[in-house]
């Protein structure tokens, strides 16, 4: 693309080259550089409502780094290289999601048309669905990315790190109780393809079906069939519910023909699953809900050790001492399923509470329910598919890291809002 709207289709369109290059969802940090520079160069710059409650989101994560030598009661380890790479690196997608709103919002319709945009997140939703395919029939796919071979191995050695610099096109974990691929290329975990699936969904729907032509419609079709299988096989109940969800609002918020024709199209669509192989695999997952125990126990861990720092949080995660079923602290030759996720990492409301507080996370939720109120009237495509977003977001922040990759999506169908307004 042409003129200042390049580092939103490098972002979108080239996400595939990124994640093959070893950036994923870091690239928005690197394309941040040049949008800095030219929202610079065209001041004076304009900025959304609600923007204060994301600068203070900032302030408080800053004010939250005072705390990352603490551990509170529960938890283990130390001050060192990986928590401060951890906490540097949520710092830097913040600001970079920011600076991308602010450059979304200040180009002009002709610089970067609403449609083009929408459109390009469109693309994105192909990829994930070819990636999930790509995690389906061949999860074993992966490989060394150039960005894993240059950085020194201290710092690729790194869990966090290492999800986000190596391509991988599935994790295997015994969700149905036996090992089992669940779709995640190209991006960095499971969760975050489920997320970034129903959220790209929508746009997807929006640029290429409702203003689209016959031939656009079909090709929309073909590729929300394919887009079944990942789905299914992600055994990922949150995107479902989000699914069933996104329905049902779309449902109650159009009327008349539009209504009558999406209920027809939807009875097919579920005879058509219910008949299909895919079914008996969607039946298993409901009948093992394996991580519930998991995650109940990580949720709990977390507000027992953010109650001891409940304003501003500790700046990063922590690991908690045990898991579900032990007191033994990390994994073992003994003891290969010992240890537990970091606290936090079960949901982007958890994450916030552990690294920054109840503070942190009152203002991310006032952020995305006052785009919803602002934008609630907006009765255009754009407007509709936009709030329905914000309340996905909403409802994932109790299941998903929103970091890496979804929180850039949220935050650019929130820009997509701003500049509809």
């Amino acid at each position: 693309m042409r003129g200042p709207s390049w580092p939103i289709g490098a972002l979108l369109v080239g996400y595939p080259v990124w994640w093959a290059l070893g950036f994923g969802g870091l690239s928005v940090i690197v394309l941040a550089a040049p949008m800095a520079v030219i929202l610079w160069r065209r001041r004076p710059v304009k900025v959304p409502r609600g923007f204060g409650l994301w600068l203070l989101l900032l302030a408080g994560y800053l004010v939250s780094g005072l705390m990352l030598g603490e551990s509170p009661p529960g938890t283990y380890g130390e001050l060192g290289p990986g928590r401060l790479l951890g906490y540097g690196m949520r710092l830097a997608l913040y600001c970079a999601v920011l600076i991308t709103v602010l450059y979304l919002g200040n180009l002009t319709e002709r610089e970067l048309p609403q449609l083009r945009l929408v459109r390009m997140l469109g693309v994105l939703f192909v990829t994930t669905v070819a990636g999930g395919l790509l995690g389906v029939f061949l999860p074993g796919f992966a490989f060394t990315s150039p960005v894993e071979l240059v950085l020194p191995e201290w710092i690729s050695g790194n869990a966090f790190v290492q999800n986000l610099i190596h391509p991988t096109a599935a994790q295997t974990q015994k969700v149905l109780g036996f090992a089992s691929p669940r779709p995640e290329a190209p991006y960095e975990w499971a969760n975050a393809w489920g997320s970034n699936a129903s959220v790209l969904l929508v746009w997807f729907v929006v640029g290429w079906w409702v203003h689209g032509r016959a031939r656009h419609r079909a090709f929309v079709a073909v590729v929300l069939a394919l887009a079944t299988i990942p789905v299914v096989y992600s055994l990922n109940r949150g995107l479902w519910i989000g699914l069933g969800l996104t329905v049902l609002y779309v449902v109650v918020r159009v009327g008349g023909r539009t209504r009558a024709a999406l209920c027809g199209v939807l009875a097919a669509a579920a005879l058509a699953f219910t008949l299909s192989p895919l079914a008996t695999l969607f039946a298993q997952r409901l009948d093992n809900p394996h991580s519930n125990d998991i995650r109940a126990f990580t949720i709990g861990a977390t507000l027992a050790a953010a109650g001891h720092s409940p304003v501003i949080g500790y700046g990063n995660t922590r690991n908690a001492t045990g898991n579900h079923r032990t007191i033994t602290t990390g994994k073992t030759d003994w003891c290969a399923t010992c240890g537990h996720p970091p606290l936090g990492s079960d949901g982007q409301l958890w994450l916030l509470i552990i690294t920054q507080g109840c503070t942190g996370a009152a203002l991310y939720v006032a952020f995305f329910v006052g785009a919803i109120r602002r934008h609630w009237h907006d009765r255009s495509p754009v407007g509709l598919a936009g709030v329905l977003v914000m309340g996905l977001v909403l409802l994932y922040m109790f299941v998903y890291d929103g970091l890496v990759t979804p929180l850039i999506l949220y935050l650019v169908s929130f820009a997509l809002l701003w500049r509809n307004s």
